[in-house]
């Protein structure tokens, strides 16, 4: 992501300043990817409500990650107000960053849902253009030139299906948005407090919120079966943002953004599979596009 123009590194002096990372650090990272890309797939087979499996994703996972926390003592409790107040934000925003995101994967093709849900990449790099103050490189026009052409194509796709996988790609859309307004929130304190201790308050906060939507929606809370819901956790929380974490400071933001390309490319099959969307031709070419500017913005 682009900061500001004095701090702005190249993108070869940036990798030079990378720790080496072996076949196994990459493994674990398209592991990371694999696992986060099952989350929908998850959400889709829980027997309660979308927004009431985010609810549960938020909140089995607790106990493991305060658990982590320690082991790396990194702080959970005794914060000052400053940081408590950050952290309490960012869970609040992703608390509605994960119920309009879940609400959107039971309303669309989960290729689309992953794709539109990662979007926070492109929104974080417009973002360091606006604090930067400067005009826009090729590259960067073009990321947000693909993302437009892409966005446009699956949208209208899903507008030949039905109104209601429009409502799910424009609520996955949402969800990109403010997952980059969590990132937002949590950048002044990110350093302060540790990526362990950063995603167990996340959840602490945003568990409230996904409690109230779901209750307003009136949703089924309680499943009468947990396996899917414990695997959204274990998936999404656990395996998937823990090997995430390990992962990022390992590599260059190309090789985090092909990783990332993993993600859609493996929903897409899962829909094929499992719920039987087979993607048109004008689909893979909509993929392409969003996929292709997720990886130039995170250059």
């Amino acid at each position: 992501m682009t900061t500001a123009a004095p701090a702005q590194k190249s993108f070869r002096a940036q990798s030079a300043a990378l720790p080496a990372a072996g076949a196994g650090a990459l493994a674990l990272l398209l592991l990371g990817n694999l696992a986060m890309a099952f989350g929908p797939v998850f959400v889709r087979l829980a027997d309660c409500g979308p927004v009431a499996a985010g609810l549960w994703r938020m909140v089995v996972p607790l106990p493991v990650l305060w658990l982590l926390a320690r082991r790396a003592r990194q702080p959970v409790f005794g914060l000052d107000r400053g940081v408590m107040a950050r952290l309490v934000v960012a869970g609040v925003v992703l608390g509605l960053d994960l119920a309009s995101w879940h609400l959107g994967i039971a309303h669309t093709r989960l290729g689309n849902a992953t794709l539109f849900g990662n979007l926070g990449s492109l929104f974080l790099m417009i973002w360091g253009l606006v604090i930067a103050r400067r005009r826009p490189r090729a590259m960067e026009l073009a990321a947000v030139g693909a993302a437009l052409a892409g966005a446009a194509i699956l949208l209208g796709r899903s507008l030949q299906i039905a109104t209601t996988t429009v409502l799910g790609d424009l609520l996955c859309i949402q969800a990109g948005t403010l997952y980059f307004l969590y990132f937002l929130a949590l950048r002044p304190v990110q350093s302060r407090v540790g990526n362990w201790a950063l995603v167990f308050h996340a959840g602490v906060f945003a568990a409230p919120i996904m409690l109230a939507t779901a209750l307003a929606l009136g949703e089924v809370i309680v499943p009468h079966s947990w396996w899917a819901v414990v695997a959204l956790a274990l998936c999404s929380q656990v395996v998937g943002q823990g090997l995430l974490i390990r992962s990022l400071p390992r590599f260059s933001p190309l090789v985090i953004g092909l990783a990332l390309l993993t993600q859609p490319a493996i929903s897409v099959l899962i829909g094929l599979v499992v719920f039987h969307e087979t993607p048109g031709l004008t689909d893979l070419v909509g993929v392409v596009l969003v996929s292709g500017a997720l990886v130039l913005a995170r250059l």
